[in-house]
């Protein structure tokens, strides 16, 4: 039998472009030749450490080769592979390990002392002493199996382990082909950490099928990031709005030569369409996506020639994903109607790991398919692109009417002093709930609080105005740039 899980993917990018380069870092290079010789020595060294087909392979470390190594020889054994959050202290790690039952925890230099002492599983220190030649490994792996447990950000109680198969890796970069042109000359700069999902599935794995180059940086620096777009030696940019906003507000942003990037995508969160513009009169259209970890993430895509015309739109849903809004009895909404997304397709989680319950909750039958709950509100327009409204759990409600948060963190955005936005309710004797915006002011701007509610009187309803507006130097970003919420002050 052949093995046509993505652990196989090195070997099969090696017999037809050997020679390109795969991986950049550092200006040190790695070919698909040898990516395909070393995760393989890599895949036996651990068979010889005792792991085996449905084990868990944990790893902590930044953005680097050796995690890419790390994945693609975890998945030739049929082993499953755990990426760890860089920024979650000793407990939360120890918790993760133990969820997930992993057999060995991989630690790249610097992280030795945040990993916790676990009982049941061993620490690889660096990776080379891992590495061993050996007889061929002759492991067959499916697009049913496993392949990798994302645990999620954990907004309320524990994190759940995401389960990833094989097929929902290579249906979700399907999508994404079919939406992005993307060569296989393409150099996609990863700078977004390779923990999340959209880093991971939506750059890398795209880029290596199609056998283009990653130049993968540790972290994401503003500044090295437009140098190295504005050198031509990036085609491929993927970035939270967060990093949209750092790049542009970098000294030489107006003179910067963009014209070598073909393709800037974002996902997370919708852009401001201040910033869309922005890019838009330097040349660059950014593609959004809309998604989830549990989606692997691609669900919807704002394509490139809808950039402008939809703007604040998340798109149609992704070729083979599809994607309905539903009321709480299921049944589909009319235009305009806000409902909560549902989501279908090859690329969708089995479910959570070793979690039942959380499983069962998380999905609904329609029709006699399993649709998966994403517990984001949207709306349809008359063409029936998704627009986003907010999340289920944030939206609410004052004086009896419901608020959308993202609805008026839309409108503050236009105000030209700000940078960036967060919206929450609060609670109020009167109305039950009103709301509190959380607002950065673009440098060199000023901006009180009187002059933003002005802002807003006739571009919003009077109840949907916040009734006040707390300036702070930065707002909450996890390691992904995802804004977070839940550490705003309620």
């Amino acid at each position: 039998m052949i093995d046509r899980g993505v652990g196989s993917w090195p070997a099969r990018r090696a017999r037809m472009t050997p020679d390109a380069v795969a991986l950049v870092q550092d200006d040190r290079e790695t070919t698909y030749a040898e990516l395909e010789h070393r995760s393989l020595r890599l895949a036996r060294g651990l068979r010889a450490r005792g792991v085996g087909r449905g084990d868990r392979v944990a790893f902590l470390g930044l953005n680097s080769p050796a995690l890419v190594l790390a994945m693609f020889a975890t998945a030739r054994l049929g082993a499953v592979f755990l990426p760890l959050n860089t920024r979650l202290a000793a407990p939360e790690l120890a918790y993760v390990l133990e969820d997930s039952g992993a057999r060995l925890l991989l630690l790249e230099e610097g992280f030795e002392a945040t990993a916790p002492d676990v009982v049941g599983f061993a620490r690889g220190e660096g990776l080379s002493a891992l590495e061993a030649d050996g007889e061929a490994l002759e492991e067959v792996v499916e697009l049913d199996d496993l392949f990798m447990i994302q645990y999620t950000s954990g907004t309320s109680g524990r994190p759940k382990g995401v389960m990833l198969t094989h097929g929902n890796i290579t249906w979700n970069v399907y999508n994404l082909l079919v939406d992005v042109d993307l060569a296989s000359d393409e150099r996609s700069l990863v700078t977004a950490p390779l923990f999340h999902t959209a880093a991971l599935n939506q750059v890398l794995f795209p880029t290596l099928l199609k056998g283009g180059t990653c130049l993968i940086e540790e972290r994401f620096d503003p500044a090295r990031a437009l140098r190295l777009i504005d050198d031509g030696r990036v085609t491929v940019l993927f970035g939270v709005t967060s990093m949209y906003l750092a790049i542009q507000n970098q000294p030489g942003f107006a003179e910067a030569d963009l014209s070598g990037l073909r393709h800037a995508l974002s996902g997370g969160a919708p852009i401001p369409e201040s910033l869309l513009r922005t890019w838009a009169e330097r040349g660059v259209g950014i593609i959004q996506g809309y998604g989830l970890t549990e989606s692997s993430p691609g669900a919807t895509m704002l394509r490139a020639v809808d950039t402008v015309r939809k703007a604040g739109t998340a798109g149609t849903a992704c070729f083979f994903t599809d994607v309905r809004v539903a009321r709480p009895d299921l049944a589909g909404v009319d235009v305009g109607e806000p409902g909560e997304v549902l989501v279908s397709g090859p690329n969708v989680t089995p479910g959570y790991w070793r979690n039942p319950e959380a499983t069962a909750a998380a999905f609904s039958d329609v029709g006699g398919e399993a649709w998966l709950h994403t517990g984001d509100l949207a709306t349809l327009d008359d063409e029936g692109y998704l627009r986003i409204v907010d999340r289920v759990k944030d939206m609410y409600i004052s004086g009896g009417e419901n608020v959308y948060p993202a609805e008026v963190e839309a409108a503050i955005h236009h105000h030209p002093a700000v940078a960036e936005c967060a919206v929450i309710g609060v609670a109020d004797e009167r109305w039950g709930e009103v709301g509190r915006a959380f607002v950065v002011v673009r440098e060199g701007e000023s901006l009180d609080e009187q002059s933003l509610l002005a802002h807003l009187d006739g571009r919003l309803a009077r109840y949907k105005i916040p009734r006040s507006v707390v300036f702070l130097t930065e707002l909450p970003h996890n390691a992904s740039g995802k804004l977070l919420k839940r550490e705003l002050n309620r």
